[in-house]
Order: C-alpha cells, then structure tokens, then sequence
C-alpha cells in the first residue's frame, strides 16, 4: 500500500505542475486572488511578462478552468479575467506559497548578510 500510495501523491504532484508550470501562471492567479482585472491591468501587475506571452498564459489557464475570460459589450469593449471557483481553489496554496517564499527570503538574505 505504501508505493501505490507514493504513486498517487506523485501523480498529483505532477498533475499539479503541468497546470501551473511555468514562470508566470501562479503569479497572474496571485494577481487575480485580488480581484478581477483587465488585461493591461494585468500586466502591469505580473512584472515582466509580455503581452504576448500573458495571453498565451491566460488561455491556458482558461482551459484548466482556472481563470474565466468575460467580454463587456461596452464601447470600446472591455475584457475581464476573473478566478472561477475552481481558480480560488488555489488561494490556500498561493497563501501558503507566499508564507513560504517571505521565509524563504528571509532565510537566505538573512544568512547572505550574517555570513558575509
């Protein structure tokens, strides 16, 4: 039981990763966990990313389902991103991303500067 056991923790794992792979897919569902956003909006937030490069993001995690992609009939028209329900699903584990990542940075930038 126990290496069938490993096998699906590992599976998730990779399942989870093919998702949310990348440089820019977790820190665009960061932005979101804010509220919806157009798409320059967007872009401002996720620092360095090209449009290019976030539209192509934004539809893959449109065919996870992550991420629902709303057109405004407005003059000019208005396009929003917004998390769907299963997106929010992740907000414990950008939550806890970030609560690991500011340690992180602490750990290493407090012992950079203590050793140096």
């Amino acid at each position: 039981m126990g290496k069938e056991s490993c096998t699906k923790v590992l599976l998730a794992i990779r399942d989870t990763m093919d998702v949310l792979s990348g440089k820019w897919k977790i820190a665009i569902i960061g932005s979101l966990t804010f509220g919806d956003k157009r798409f320059k909006e967007l872009q401002r937030d996720v620092d360095g990313i090209t449009a290019k490069m976030l539209s192509k993001e934004l539809k893959d995690l449109e065919v996870n389902k992550l991420v629902k992609r709303t057109v405004f009939d407005t003059k000019p028209v208005t396009v929003e991103y917004h998390l769907t329900e299963h997106g929010r699903s992740l907000e414990k584990l950008i939550e806890e991303m970030v609560k690991w990542g500011t340690l992180h940075r602490d750990e290493i930038f407090g012992r950079r500067r203590s050793d140096g």
